[in-house]
């Protein structure tokens, strides 16, 4: 196998008439990773997967995918690549296991061998008590195994996942994780895009997106250590007085609540953070606990698209 990245774009840009959804966007994604897209809808992940994949040609830019040029040969790439979209994209009115079969045929295999692969792909993804039903009865979480089987049934050496999990149950999506971490290992590159924190945390490597720029890139630890900001933390039975008497001070770069803690991110030059908002805070009255933390993937976020808002986190697990 080369060893040369599985993917390399330069000044990737897409417009759609006067709205550019991809700007000269900068990536070069190792071989046998999970490499994740972050940013909220309209950041333009989608976009630029399916420019990787050749659906879209590009305005400006190249991309070279597995020592390919995209879209020259993305008819050549296609037995190299899987392509998993957010929306369940097989038949309803077959049943698992004929539209397997029906994929299989169309990536040429033989009797045999598409025999093999489906019992494979059955037990991998625990397809077989649900193998004669219809795609159209079954759950979210069924949904996504059999698209994911559907996707890896021509064991493609580069798996895209456009947004595949937000459709699902909790446990699903940890089922569906372990699943792509044991493709890695199988040799797989694996990019997927997400608005979910959690997810972004379990990439190898993550490209956080806002509005068509890339405004982060690193392994989600090192975006974590590097992020530009202090974060405090105050926690306070009055959070609405504790938010009132921080907003206005410029030291102040961004507020989140989560329950009865606020996460403020504070300009990274200011000396004594968590002294100087307890004070504010003693000034208006309000009683808090006030101490620095680790900051979350959330916090990186805010900080990266302009200290505005946060990508979706879930409820705890």
């Amino acid at each position: 196998m080369s060893t040369a990245p599985a993917i390399v774009a330069q000044g990737l840009t897409r417009r759609f008439g006067s709205v550019v959804a991809v700007d000269h966007v900068d990536l070069t994604i190792p071989r046998t990773q999970i490499y994740g897209f972050l940013g909220p809808n309209g950041s333009g992940k989608s976009t630029a997967i399916r420019m990787l994949c050749g659906l879209l040609v590009p305005t400006s830019g190249q991309v070279d995918v597995l020592d390919h040029q995209m879209p020259r040969d993305a008819e050549r790439m296609r037995a190299k690549l899987g392509y998993m979209t957010q929306k369940f994209s097989l038949w309803d009115d077959l049943t698992v296991i004929e539209n397997l079969q029906f994929m299989a045929r169309i990536f040429g295999f033989g009797s045999r061998e598409r025999t093999a692969r489906i019992a494979e792909l059955t037990r991998e993804y625990d397809l077989g008590s649900i193998a004669t039903q219809r795609a159209v009865t079954l759950s979210g979480g069924q949904k996504q195994r059999l698209a994911l089987a559907a996707a890896t049934l021509h064991r493609p050496e580069l798996l895209l996942l456009d947004e595949p999990t937000s459709a699902v149950d909790p446990q699903s999506r940890r089922d569906f994780w372990e699943s792509l971490f044991r493709l890695v290992t199988q040799g797989t590159t694996i990019l997927v895009s997400t608005h979910f924190m959690d997810e972004a945390e379990r990439c190898h490597g993550l490209a956080i997106l806002d509005r068509g720029h890339l405004v982060a890139e690193g392994a989600p630890q090192q975006l974590i250590r590097d992020i530009p900001a202090i974060v405090v933390e105050i926690e306070a039975a009055d959070t609405v007085g504790a938010r009132r008497a921080l907003d206005g001070d410029p030291a102040v770069l961004s507020i989140a609540q989560l329950g009865t803690r606020l996460h403020a991110l504070v300009d990274p030059a200011t000396p004594t953070a968590d002294a100087r908002l307890r004070g504010l805070l003693e000034q208006a009255g309000v009683a808090a606990q006030v101490e620095i933390v680790r900051a979350s993937l959330e916090d990186v976020f805010v900080a990266a698209t302009g200290f505005r808002t946060a990508a979706t986190s879930p409820p705890p697990q």
